[in-house]
């Protein structure tokens, strides 16, 4: 098999790029990496030296593609299935790049931030960093309403790189900070993506790792 990721089952970014590969029924291997370990960590610093995830190897074409957003154009150029990613519009395009960006930087980030402070030492938290990180992601969770007010999926009726990357983001963003009642659009929006089939695939397979997500006060 020409392709092979290189993940972990819960790392939201590789979430991002499995609903792009099961979107599309594109065959790859799944080869999930423990950074705990130095023999593997060793290996995916040979593809990769930054030794983040995910990681995409595609051996027919030699070519090893890291960054999730990068990984999904690589696809959608590359092995192209029903489902369009990136829109053919140039302006369409753009949006859906930006709207991808957005939960990226605006959503996924913060998130990150208080998940990654409930695993430090009580000594080592930042407590001003997660009140910035929550602020931005109400900030984020009032934009997404709005955007979500019209339409299905992030941009229009079309699913594609920006919905990948909502999944994932939103996901882990509602266990820190839960979208709560005023944001029902952003919770309609969620409810969809968690329903669609390349979606629900992905987080039926997280679900055995589940339990080793950080919880509040761990």
């Amino acid at each position: 098999m020409s392709l092979t990721l290189h993940f972990h089952p819960l790392s939201s970014f590789c979430w991002k790029v499995l609903i792009a590969l099961y979107e599309n029924d594109v065959a790859f291997t799944a080869n999930s990496v423990n950074l705990g370990d130095a023999t593997e960590r060793a290996a995916l610093l040979r593809l990769w030296p930054i030794g983040k995830f995910p990681v995409l190897r595609d051996d027919a074409r030699e070519q090893t593609v890291p960054e999730s957003s990068i990984i999904i154009e690589y696809l959608d150029t590359h092995y192209p299935g029903r489902t369009r990613l990136i829109p053919a519009d140039p302006d369409l395009a753009l949006q859906a790049r930006l709207r991808d960006r957005f939960y990226d930087l605006y959503v996924h980030l913060p998130m990150q931030k208080i998940m990654g402070d409930r695993l430090r030492a009580d000594d080592k938290r930042d407590p001003h960093g997660v009140e910035e990180a929550r602020a931005q992601l109400k900030t984020s969770y009032q934009m997404i309403e709005q955007q979500m007010a019209a339409g299905t999926w992030a941009i229009g009726e079309a699913f594609g790189i920006a919905d990948c990357a909502a999944l994932p983001a939103l996901f882990y963003a509602n266990m820190v900070e839960p979208f709560g009642d005023v944001n029902k659009n952003v919770t309609g929006y969620f409810e969809r993506l968690t329903v669609r089939p390349s979606v629900a695939r992905v987080m039926k397979e997280a679900e055995p790792y589940f339990n080793m997500v950080p919880k509040e006060g761990g």
